[in-house]
């Protein structure tokens, strides 16, 4: 990483504790300027980003050879690269308050509702739920872990939450008119969830963004405000506005494309309204055609017999790669059969892009931030 001694800088903390009172305040401070640089870690994962992003202290310890960011950054959110070793997405205060208040602008969320923060704050999902209680001037609501018991019973008026998470809030059969807004993101949600929820009394806004547009920026297809947004020749999304990174404190170069930041995500643009196919590299090369593995799951997902679905490429000697649904049927005991997926996908998709194996599962793995943990999963074929 370069060094920046010779420019001015503000310390990184590191602070690796449970969602709390001291952890808001931290933020509230880091934004304000009155405070240093927040990098806020799990416990699960501290030492790792500790040691590949170099905070000046650790839980108010100082580090040995940590280095301080750019004055403008208030906060680094530890995202891995395709390496798995955490590269640390720099954000300024100017791109949080920007992304929290075009969120609270597009839900029309009134001063003073509060927010139930039952995410990680490590990841930016659960940090923006803090950033815009402190635009809302109202207290969060702060759970550390996921519990739909408390969640339904918190008293917020708005949460965020990951596909997951909704599912199990709808398996209970719960009222959900409880929120008056569900902000739905982190993984695309199974077909049929989010009308489950609705039929529950949910109002669900389903999102779109990542550490490096500091979260959601775009809402149910629709750019956020001051949001810019194209899909490229290349099919790859493209945002612009001031919810972007300043950089990575990795030094790795921020993929751009004159004014847009360029994601790994292939999408494509009707009415105005974006459409996300999947993950670049996610496609699947086989027998000389691409498939986009999301898109495959995305119809299989519509399976009467599928509750759950992930699509991952296996090598193959004859075919270079075959495509591979991890299923976790609906009834275990009458799981849907490969003839039978490979009919329900050749009836919607390419004969190409059906799957050429079937793996069943109980549960998919996941990630912290609730996206199935697709590394997992092509490693344990």
């Amino acid at each position: 990483m370069p060094s920046t001694r010779s420019h001015p800088v503000r310390p990184l903390h590191a602070v690796v504790a449970s969602p709390g009172p001291d952890l808001f305040a931290a933020v509230r401070d880091a934004l304000s300027g009155d405070g240093p640089a927040l990098l806020p870690l799990s416990p699960d994962h501290a030492d790792a980003a500790i040691a590949a992003l170099r905070p000046t202290h650790a839980n108010g310890v100082r580090c040995d050879g940590g280095e301080g960011v750019p004055p403008d950054v208030a906060v680094v959110i530890a995202t891995s690269g395709s390496t798995g070793v955490p590269k640390g997405v720099m954000l300024s205060a100017t791109a949080l308050r920007a992304s929290a208040a075009a969120s609270l602008r597009r839900i029309e969320a009134a001063k003073g509702e509060r927010w139930l923060c039952c995410l990680p704050p490590s990841h930016v999902s659960g940090l923006q739920v803090l950033v815009r209680a402190l635009l809302s001037e109202s207290e969060p609501i702060v759970h550390p872990r996921f519990d739909p018991g408390l969640v339904l019973s918190s008293g917020a008026d708005h949460v965020s939450l990951v596909p997951t998470q909704l599912h199990r809030l709808v398996e209970l059969g719960a009222d959900l008119s409880v929120f008056r807004t569900i902000l739905l993101g982190g993984a695309a949600p199974r077909r049929g969830l989010v009308a489950a929820a609705r039929d529950l009394g949910a109002r669900v806004v389903t999102t779109y963004g990542m550490s490096e547009t500091s979260g959601g920026c775009v809402y149910d297809g629709r750019p956020l405000h001051h949001v810019d947004l194209k899909v490229g020749d290349d099919g790859l999304i493209r945002i612009a506005g001031p919810v972007l990174l300043t950089g990575y404190r990795s030094g790795e170069p921020v993929p751009r494309d004159g004014k847009w930041f360029v994601t790994s995500d292939l999408g494509e643009l009707s009415g105005g309204r974006l459409r996300v196919l999947g993950r670049a590299d996610d496609v699947i090369n086989t027998g000389g055609e691409k498939v986009v593995a999301g898109a495959v799951a995305a119809v299989l997902a519509g399976h009467p017999e599928v509750a759950d679905v992930a699509v991952v490429g296996r090598p193959d000697a004859e075919w270079g790669e075959i495509v591979v649904a991890v299923v976790v049927p609906a009834d275990p005991a009458g799981p849907p059969t490969l003839s039978q997926l490979r009919a329900y996908a050749g009836d919607r998709l390419p004969a190409y892009a059906a799957p050429r194996e079937l793996r069943l599962v109980p549960d998919l793995p996941l990630l912290p931030n609730g996206k199935p943990d697709l590394v997992r999963l092509r490693s344990s074929g």
